[in-house]
């Protein structure tokens, strides 16, 4: 699979109804109009009655089951869905040998209630990835029973993560993360983990081409009651895909072509076949750590007869505002330490920070802007 084709294809086929963090059934079933009936269908509904789609694609032997938005508020992985989605509808190479050798069934939205609400829990607030045991909810159970009935050889359990999240060790951004979740206390490294394990190795190969050294892993700490141990314990080879932050961009534009691009790799993968013997190199994926604000103010005072300074941390709380995922800087803490880093930094010089309000800057403000030497400067993105 060559970049440079994807690249160029790509501009042709991203689903343009579709953009930005605010993705709810009404968007998607604007793009459902224009694939063909046979394709998709309603498998369940959520708890306030919103239908559950699903789409079917291919008819090969090798069963791939995914889906995205278990959590309403991450949405990156089902624009990229719909990019693949485009993608298969077209007569390429790259498609039409997947579509041979696999059959893929994909729910593009599992929570459409807390898609709607921008919330990553269901309408019953109860978070549908440590639901896997209780199966309390109904989408819990729609998940379960597509499973049953499906029963696939692969799955891909599509999220996204905060911009918190750096590479460990290092001041790179975790743009993207994989994890191929343990299936026992133990974190035994069983033969279905090596498979999804050797897949996170051929789609890491083709991510540090694009983005070098931005590419992280999960810790595998064991939890049955999460939705990808479960499907593990169950010895189907399993997943954990998260899109992260990439530099300047909230509204993960850029890093939903990072997950089209790695869906395409693993489902490439699957359908030629790989060497799980690769998964060994899985363990040389740096791990997440979490040393990332959104803003941090350097070199900062609070107060104007305090020599002390500090830097100051600001992270920015997504809220739904008239249908708009607006970022709200909240000041979180003040920092003592340098091995914390900015998606943004701003130099204060040693000079006072103060609020917009002209005030002393407190722990849990909200600022679009504060004044820095009387002078206002921007935390917005």
């Amino acid at each position: 699979m060559k970049l440079e084709h994807l690249n160029s294809l790509y501009t042709l086929i991203k689903t343009p109804d579709l953009f930005g963090r605010y993705i709810t059934n009404s968007h998607i079933e604007k793009c459902l109009k224009k694939i063909p009936g046979s394709m998709y269908s309603v498998i369940g509904y959520s708890v306030e009655n919103r239908p559950i789609y699903s789409l079917r694609l291919g008819n090969g032997s090798k069963k791939v089951l995914m889906w995205s938005q278990m959590h309403g508020n991450e949405s990156t992985t089902t624009k990229a869905l719909f990019d693949c989605f485009n993608l298969f509808l077209t007569n390429n190479a790259i498609p039409n040998s997947i579509l041979e050798s696999c059959t893929l069934l994909v729910i593009p939205i599992l929570n459409p209630d807390g898609a709607e609400r921008y919330t990553r829990l269901n309408a019953n607030k109860v978070d549908l990835n440590r639901d896997a045991q209780d199966l309390s909810q109904p989408e819990s159970r729609l998940l379960r029973q597509i499973f049953n009935d499906f029963k696939p050889d692969y799955c891909f359990n599509l999220h996204g993560q905060r911009t918190i999240y750096n590479v460990e060790g290092t001041n790179k951004s975790s743009i993207l993360s994989f994890l191929s979740p343990s299936q026992d206390a133990e974190r035994s490294i069983t033969f279905n983990r090596k498979k999804a394990m050797s897949l996170i190795v051929a789609m890491n190969s083709i991510l540090q081409q694009r983005i070098p050294h931005c590419v992280a892993r999960y810790d595998d700490g064991f939890n049955l009651n999460c939705v990808g141990d479960t499907f593990q314990s169950l010895n189907v080879p399993t997943i954990l895909f998260e899109a992260g932050h990439y530099p300047n961009d909230y509204n993960r534009e850029e890093v939903r072509y990072l997950i089209f691009l790695s869906i395409l790799k693993a489902l490439e993968s699957i359908s030629k076949g790989f060497e799980i013997d690769d998964f060994n190199e899985y363990f040389s994926i740096p791990e997440n750590a979490k040393k990332f604000y959104d803003v941090i103010i350097r070199n900062a005072r609070l107060e104007e007869d305090i020599d002390g300074i500090i830097d100051l941390g600001i992270q920015y709380d997504e809220r739904l505002v008239d249908g708009k995922i607006e970022f709200i800087p909240v000041f979180e803490e003040i920092l003592n330490s340098n091995i914390f880093y900015g998606h943004k930094e701003i130099d204060a010089k040693g000079q006072v920070v103060k609020t917009q309000h002209n005030t002393t800057l407190k722990v849990t403000n909200e600022n679009d802007f504060v004044l820095i030497n009387n002078e206002k400067t921007s935390l917005k993105p």
